[in-house]
């Protein structure tokens, strides 16, 4: 929520996940002559963040920008694929260590990020595709099922 930007998410969340901190520290730190102590705290700790990235990733807030420089040979049945499936899709001309290349740029909810990756791997599975998380500022197409 932090990187996001999202202020009153992270504030919020902040606020409980320090009370919870305090609290159990604070047991911890008093009863240090056990070592089991130590232990649970420690797993603890480590079950927090595997449950929380799990529900981050379930929830899957924000935008993330797609690049995808396909074959040649598939470059037309993938970018058709793509638009008939709701994803905008900017072609743009890159030069490349072989020559003129064709690249996809497709801005998309990171919900549907695993739906566009078995798109690419379905048609074109030599493709590159690297994805960034972005904040847009305006404009853009999003269909509005994917809103």
């Amino acid at each position: 929520m932090v990187v996001q930007g999202r202020k009153i998410q992270a504030a919020a969340i902040g606020f409980f996940e320090v009370g919870v901190y305090v609290t159990v520290l604070g047991k911890v730190v008093n009863s240090l002559d056990n070592p089991l102590n130590l232990l649970a705290y420690c797993l603890g700790f480590a079950a927090g963040n595997y449950v929380g990235i799990t529900i981050e990733n379930k929830i899957a807030l924000g935008n993330l920008s797609a690049q995808i420089i396909p074959g040649e040979d598939t470059k037309n049945e993938l970018l058709e694929a793509l638009r008939a499936n709701g994803f905008g899709v900017t072609v743009l001309v890159g030069e490349g260590l072989k020559g003129s290349r064709e690249i996809f740029n497709v801005v998309l909810n990171r919900k549907d990020l695993r739906k566009l990756r078995e798109i690419v791997e379905n048609i074109d599975k030599e493709a590159f595709l690297t994805v960034n998380n972005i904040s847009p500022i305006r404009g853009g197409y999003f269909n509005a099922t994917k809103k």
